[in-house]
């Protein structure tokens, strides 16, 4: 029986925790539960020793005292917020005005607000739900497609998993032990491809099915100039000449940093391109408001509309990652900058009162308190799986897939993939990411890079039936039945469930394929890094400081041997004759004997 055991001990523990999940029991405390048990019988066994869990107090308060933790509750506080200030439905009506007049304008819009939303919120429920409540019903009384419809509002909600400040890649930074910065650095670049890819399917929709995607009819345009206009001309004039601003002012940039510090700089890429779009989008915001307050009547209407409901939400976008990306704040500060910003832009719309607050705070500690107990939990699994040399099970079983690197990772994704059917990303992250990311680490590949392609996949499973949570998000507010719409009095079709299953399946085929592109083209990612500085061991250089009274080891010498500092008074050669003078005259000012010396001038040992 100890045999069997101690043979398969990482299989039965394993198999173990699956059981415990399938049967529905808390994921946190089926983590502890396997940890606790398979820990004492292996201890009742005599394989592991009876101190095993005395260094598991320090594990847990090693959990609770980690900073780059803190910034999921900031950002979770933000977002709810912002969601609960009415952001998402002036985003909306504002976007859907801009970008209605056109076949699938109104699809593009709510891709857009998601986008902006996975910005500032991050929660895929509250961007699901908004949008859910608000375009749903305005994209079906136009005669859109109830399955695009509802695949453009589940798969815009669920960027909050990519688009930084994500809290995916919070956790899976924090469980491949890599900095959140790189993360969001590494996946900027990929979340907007993604976006592209969904753009380009509606737009071909609007192109080969136009039926399916129609444009909003004149009477639904709100905005209008007094002469009957939209005023759309001099939104494209606006927008021209503000990135025409933005951009001569990102080529700019160097020259005036180099200007004020007095000395040649050279900024990098990402810093620049931060600096250029908030100098836009300030230049955008003081020239609406100098055109409102004045007068003047430059703008139109829809401009300044989109104006003064864009910059809000732009500008806490590159408060946040601006200031990480720049190196100013870390991820944890950059959230609580962006939670003060968020109940600054809540009261500047006078929706910030004890009510909103209170509901922010309560859903924050919910979903701070989740994710600290299943982080404890399964630091309590791994603690005992590594005990029993499970690391040394799982790289055994990778060992014997073909094709290597490419082999593992697209055996973990497939793996990853079809659990997302069935389990939460939270969970995958915990239970399947510190048993993945030793072997991974050991086959070469970056860890940056991994955690990237995994959080490009876990996204998948919000849209993934029958458990996606997005799918289930949209249910709860979509109409089940057919209804009179309250504007056009005329019956619509309500929404399936199949439809929404339906709507879903693009965009999954539209993330698998970004997947696959991270795996052919790492440069996705790792273009945006910072380059890993190489250190050659032979051309360090050690300058140790030397002493009064000849009591130093020498002065700019790493070798042994060498001479000591002048007022040592050493007969010994200077280091640049070698380091192998007589050495005999110095009193205490260096180690006499074998003065040959452990290295060569300027040169390590």
């Amino acid at each position: 029986m100890i045999e069997l055991f101690a043979a398969h001990a990482p299989e039965l523990m394993f198999g173990s925790l699956l059981i415990f999940l399938l049967t529905g029991f808390p994921v946190a405390f089926s983590l502890a539960a396997c940890g606790l048990l398979f820990g004492f019988i292996g201890m009742e066994f005599g394989l592991l020793p009876p101190s095993l869990f005395q260094a598991l107090p320090l594990r847990v308060f090693g959990i609770i005292q980690n900073d780059t933790l803190l910034a999921i509750p900031f950002f979770t506080l933000m977002g709810l917020v912002l969601e609960r200030s009415g952001m998402a439905e002036e985003l909306l009506d504002t976007v859907g005005q801009v970008f209605g007049p056109i076949r699938g304008g109104l699809a593009l819009a709510v891709i857009f607000v998601g986008a902006l939303l996975a910005a500032t919120t991050g929660v895929v429920a509250a961007a699901v739900i908004s949008m859910g409540l608000i375009s749903l019903p305005i994209m079906l009384r136009y005669g859109y497609s109830p399955a695009i419809a509802s695949g453009a509002i589940t798969a815009s909600g669920t960027l909050a998993q990519i688009v930084p400040p994500s809290l995916v890649l919070i956790v899976i930074a924090d469980q491949l032990g890599r900095s959140v910065g790189d993360m969001y650095k590494g996946a900027f670049i990929p979340a907007f491809i993604l976006i592209g890819l969904y753009v380009l399917f509606i737009v071909g929709l609007a192109i080969f099915k136009p039926a399916m995607v129609p444009a909003l009819p004149p009477e639904a345009r709100t905005y209008r100039e007094p002469d009957g206009s939209s005023g759309m001309r001099s939104l494209a004039v606006f927008t021209v000449f503000v990135t025409i601003v933005a951009v001569t002012f990102g080529m700019y940039y160097g020259e005036i940093l180099s200007a004020l510090k007095g000395a040649e700089v050279d900024p990098a890429a990402d810093e620049t391109i931060v600096v250029a779009l908030t100098g836009g989008t300030l230049f955008a915001f003081v020239a609406a408001m100098i055109n409102k307050v004045s007068g003047l009547g430059l703008l139109s209407r829809i401009t300044e509309r989109v104006t003064f409901v864009l910059i809000p939400p732009l500008a806490l976008i590159f408060l946040v990652l601006g200031t990480i990306f720049l190196g100013v704040a870390t991820p944890t500060e950059g959230g609580a900058m962006g939670a003060v910003g968020g109940m600054i832009m809540a009261y500047a719309r006078g929706k910030l009162d004890m009510a909103l607050l209170k509901h922010g705070l309560e859903a924050t500690a919910r979903l701070s308190c989740f994710v600290l107990f299943i982080l404890i939990g399964s630091t309590i699994f791994s603690f005992t799986f590594t005990a029993l040399d499970g690391p040394i099970w799982v790289e055994h079983l990778f060992d014997k897939l073909p094709g290597g690197e490419i082999g593992f990772l697209v055996f973990v994704n497939t793996m990853i993939f079809f659990l997302g059917f069935f389990i939460d990303f939270f969970e995958i992250a915990f239970i399947l990411i510190p048993l993945l990311a030793p072997v991974a680490d050991k086959l070469g590949i970056d860890l940056v890079w991994f955690g990237v392609l995994l959080a490009m996949n876990l996204q998948t499973s919000f849209l993934t039936p029958p458990f996606g949570f997005a799918l289930f998000y949209l249910r709860s507010v979509a109409p089940a039945k057919d209804y009179i719409d309250r504007i056009t009095k005329g019956r619509i079709a309500g929404v399936r469930t199949m439809d929404i299953y339906r709507g879903s399946i693009p965009f999954v085929i539209m993330q698998i394929v970004m997947v696959v592109a991270l795996i052919a083209f790492p440069g996705l990612v790792t273009f945006t890094l910072d380059k890993k500085v190489e250190v050659d061991l032979d051309t360090i250089e050690i300058n140790v400081p030397g002493g009064g009274d000849g009591g130093g080891w020498g002065q700019q010498s790493d070798s042994w041997g060498g001479s000591p500092t002048e007022s040592g008074g050493s007969e010994g050669a200077s280091p640049a004759d070698g380091g192998t003078g007589d050495g005999a005259a110095g009193g205490d000012a260096a180690p006499a004997g074998n003065n040959e010396g452990f290295g060569t001038t300027q040169r390590g040992w």
